[in-house]
């Protein structure tokens, strides 16, 4: 910007009539909306011109001092920040948020400490005892897990940014066919839930380290060459680590957009040599069995049970700590060369690995490619690129000089005028489909379900025919369920060069598949898998009034995003059978039931804004 231009926004700020760039569109169900993030933004132009921040301190540019008392002028608005940032949104934390204000709010949410860890979950019911159940056979207790987690812990932002990080770094319950199975990934979920607010570059090596990636990409018990018999080291992780979990196939500009050769053509990241020479790193890592001893199992007491702790623990090199204990390593001594770094020859395994994640933490592809997935997963399938820049200069610099602070990135996402500002309610490109697994959730949470047994069983819900599609750490593949690039062929989201990621788990079968699971879970009489129950106590409540009813479901499940005409074709379905408050009960829950299914069957709901 030319400096007369920045000298005029500069004046039009101290007078307090800087441009609202973001227009505030009239809102849903009568609300009256407003650019809440109007000043943020204008900060966000200073910006440009070296006001509000430089380069050096990117994170005042996005969260300027005017964001820390910025509130939500509406129930919706609240309600819609919230569905982005946590699980479900609740009165009581609607009131705090139009009280407190976004930042404190969301700092106040940051801060609730882990209560309880997946691992001591599994251990409090007794899942890690060899006993004549063979727990150490069942997967299905993962899934247990993962549904208490996300269900029932008091700490649901954190929760909602560990299950976005799940689907960056996958590792699927389907591919750990291991003694401890469901342990293993209770520990992999853990890793996850632990460094979601802490620094990317730990939890890159966190996950390295731990034995369920170690499983399910081959790190694990991963040997050097072996000239004689012809034997390299496996490339799996190697290839992954670059393509999925830090810098992508290839190159990028901070705002996400691909660099371009001389002749248009995208840049390759890295070639398959720097494939070859990076699986050289992820060589001689096992399980760590110190001081640990196996068990004999109750039913055949000739064979003994691995010890739970060795799927718990993180991989080690120390090969006299290994289960079988040798003298020699089994890391390749090999000189590595990859990515314009070389690991001298000779060098150990832990120094290799800490020169090789270095090296990819530090590669310029990792703050946008990472940021740009992040705001798919949160916020909206189809970020502008000044958003992805914005965020990945977050990522690259926090303000203090810290890169990779993961608490600072997550706020530049939720707190972006992108991300808030009321224009994403009419744009017709903005917004993401709620996942299924995410619908379930709140489901659960917002009408007080509880687990008669305190077990959980709530099994694996990704067959699309039966249940929703799509179960916490059950992808089907490294690739997630669904790829940050996919395009529904013949639909206008192709005609408009736009993706659509959760689309591709949408289907005939799935949408059949949706609506029929969650009639019977919602109006189960027994609950699912005879366990697991909501109780609708608020809404049994207001059922004779369908207004009331239909305004609170609306607020709470959708952020008010429920149009006038979809509330009147659900009202219209409700007051086809009187409900009076002395109407029998079962009468009333049918109402209730059937309202609830509705939103989440709706359109307006299924697509979040």
């Amino acid at each position: 910007m030319t400096q007369a231009e920045c000298a005029a926004l500069e004046e039009a700020k101290k007078a307090d009539s800087f441009p609202d760039t973001f227009a505030a569109p009239q809102g849903t169900a009568g609300e009256k909306s407003s650019a809440h993030f109007a000043i943020p933004a204008a900060s966000l132009v200073l910006a440009a011109c070296g006001g509000g921040g430089t380069d050096d301190n990117p994170i005042s540019s996005v969260l300027a001092p005017t964001v820390q008392v910025a509130k939500p002028a509406t129930d919706g608005e609240a309600a819609r920040f919230i569905l982005k940032a946590s699980l479900a949104a609740t009165e009581p934390e609607i009131a705090d948020i139009r009280s407190v204000g976004y930042v404190a709010w969301l700092d106040k949410q940051m801060d609730i400490p882990i209560s309880q860890t997946g691992v001591a979950w599994l251990s409090s019911r007794g899942y890690d005892q060899v006993t004549a159940d063979e727990f150490y056979h069942r997967d299905s207790l993962a899934d247990y897990m993962a549904w208490n987690q996300l269900i029932t812990t008091p700490d649901p932002v954190r929760k909602r940014l560990a299950y976005a990080l799940s689907q960056f770094f996958v590792v699927s319950t389907n591919g750990i066919e291991i003694t401890w199975r469901s342990n293993a990934m209770a520990a992999y979920w853990d890793v996850l839930n632990r460094h979601a607010l802490g620094n990317f570059r730990q939890l890159l090596e966190d996950v390295t380290l731990n034995p369920a990636m170690g499983v399910y990409l081959s790190t694990l018990d991963n040997r050097k060459e072996d000239t004689r018999t012809g034997r390299v080291p496996d490339e799996n992780y190697a290839r992954e680590v670059m393509q999925l979990f830090t810098i992508g196939l290839n190159e990028l500009n901070n705002d996400g957009t691909r660099k371009t050769g001389t002749t248009g053509q995208p840049i390759e990241t890295y070639t398959s040599s720097d494939v070859s020479n990076l699986a050289r790193v992820f060589t001689g890592y096992s399980y760590d069995y110190s001081n640990l001893v196996r068990t004999p199992s109750v039913r055949f007491p000739s064979q003994l049970v691995e010890p739970v702790e060795s799927v718990i623990r993180p991989m080690t090199s120390d090969t006299t700590r290994w289960s079988r204990p040798q003298t020699s390593s089994e890391h390749s001594m090999l000189e590595k060369t990859f990515l314009g770094t070389t690991i001298p020859a000779n060098t150990d395994a832990p120094t290799s690995m800490k020169l090789a994640l270095d090296t990819l933490f530090n590669h310029p592809n990792v703050g946008p490619f990472f940021s740009k997935q992040m705001i798919q997963r949160l916020v909206t399938s189809n970020p502008s690129a000044a958003y992805v820049d914005r965020v990945a200069k977050i990522f690259n610099n926090n303000g203090a000089g810290v890169r990779g602070d993961l608490r600072a990135v997550f706020k530049a996402i939720l707190l972006d005028d992108e991300a808030t500002n009321a224009a994403g309610l009419t744009s017709p490109t903005f917004g993401k489909v709620r996942e299924p697994v995410l619908r379930f959730i709140q489901w659960a949470r917002n009408f007080g379900a509880t687990s008669r047994t305190g077990n959980w069983t709530i099994a694996n819900l990704a067959n699309p025919g039966t249940s929703l599609g799509q179960s916490p750490l059950r992808a089907p593949s490294v690739f997630n369920f669904y790829r940050p690039g996919y395009v529904p062929a013949n639909t206008a989201i192709a005609t408009n060069a736009l993706v659509a990621p959760e689309f591709q788990i949408v289907t005939a079968v799935s949408v059949a598949g949706y609506i029929n699971f969650m009639a019977s879970t919602i109006g189960s009489v027994n609950g699912v898998n005879n366990d697991v129950k909501a109780t609708y106590t608020r809404e049994l409540a207001i059922v004779s009034n369908t207004a009331a009813l239909l305004n609170r479901l609306s607020l709470l499940l959708s952020g008010n995003q429920l149009t006038d005409t979809t509330k009147a074709t659900i009202k219209a379905a409700l007051d086809a059978t009187t409900v009076t408050d002395t109407s029998a009960l079962a009468d009333k829950e049918r109402r209730v039931y059937l309202a609830t299914l509705l939103v989440f069957a709706s359109p307006d709901y299924l697509v979040q804004k």
